[in-house]
């Protein structure tokens, strides 16, 4: 869950591929033995989208956290959720300047380009909300006056599964927010080890700086290369018997959003670009099925069962290759 190396400078990009690469290097190098979390984080950075991760304490969630912030050149800020935190303590708060007799406004966090909202659901519901127009819009109103955050804004957000005493569970308007759940789980041992090895003559057991992957600009860029990405009609029809199965589903009480299945898709596209594909496939909405339905479905039983038989039983379609 530590880096080993570090980078002063972003490497030359000469491609799509090199970027995409530099992200991978940087988050694998601090998040270690978990390619498949971070090639998932990364999917849904290019796609724009928001991270709830729902893990144990003390399994890399800060740290992949941070090493996202540098690996995209921004700032990174954390917000420790507690039942006493106020919506300004995130969003940012007017204070009255003696010297100039006028208001000004203190930007809260949220104006970073990766926020840590660390246990989101011991903090109220009124707060919770503070985040729905910074996640959707990417601004925050204060006092009426409208304040732009980030063109890269991205917010993880993580809760604890084991403890729910004193916690206050997000309500679907907030989960739907997210365009993935994802769990980090615990480290190989071989990963383990090496990750103890690393910290022997750290002081203080202090990380290393994590890898800077990319500048921002190319960040922007990848993102609308993402958004980009085709979709034929037949894909698109797939997804929309997918998501209109999920309303009608006996083991499904909340079925997916017209919302939902837009993300779905954005995802997807992302998924496919990182794949090297100019194009969106079945095999794209089935690789991001779990982490995008997750977080949005209610299912009576085994969610993953759900997920199986929905693609058991809606036939995938004939598509131009």
């Amino acid at each position: 869950m530590t880096a080993t190396a570090t980078i002063s400078k972003p490497p030359v990009l000469g491609s799509n591929h090199d970027a995409v690469q530099a992200l991978r290097i940087a988050l694998n190098a601090a998040l270690r033995g978990k390619p498949e979390v971070n090639e998932r984080v990364i999917a849904c950075l290019l796609a724009r989208g928001h991270i709830l991760l729902e893990d144990k304490p003390g399994l890399g969630k800060t740290t992949l956290a941070k090493a996202l912030a540098a690996a995209v050149g921004g700032t990174f800020a954390r917000v420790q959720c507690t039942p006493d935190l106020l919506p300004g303590d995130i969003t940012g708060f007017s204070i009255f300047n003696q010297k100039s007799r006028e208001f000004e406004f203190q930007p809260g966090p949220v104006f970073a380009d990766v926020l840590l909202a660390d246990e989101i659901n011991r903090t109220t519901p009124r707060t919770q909300s503070a985040l729905l127009e910074a996640m959707a819009e990417r601004q925050v109103t204060v006092d009426n006056t409208r304040h732009r955050l980030s063109e890269a804004f991205f917010v993880i957000a993580t809760q604890n599964p084991v403890e729910h005493h004193g916690t206050y569970p997000l309500p679907e308007a907030q989960l739907d927010r997210f365009a993935m759940k994802l769990s980090i789980g615990y480290p190989g041992r071989a990963d383990e080890q090496a990750m103890l090895a690393a910290a022997v003559g750290t002081a203080g057991g202090r990380e290393p700086e994590p890898m800077q992957g990319l500048f921002p600009r190319v960040l922007a860029s990848l993102q609308d290369q993402v958004a980009a990405i085709a979709v034929s009609p037949p894909v698109q029809g797939y997804l929309i018997d997918l998501a209109r199965e999920t309303r009608h589903h006996s083991k499904v009480s909340l079925g997916l959003s017209p919302r939902g299945a837009l993300i779905w898709q954005r995802v997807s596209q992302a998924w496919a670009f990182l794949q090297g594909r100019a194009f969106v496939t079945p095999d794209d909405l089935k690789a991001v099925a779990e982490p995008v339905l997750s977080v949005r479905l209610v299912a009576d039983g085994d969610l993953l069962a759900v997920i199986r038989d929905l693609f058991a039983t809606v036939p995938v379609p004939v598509y131009p290759n």
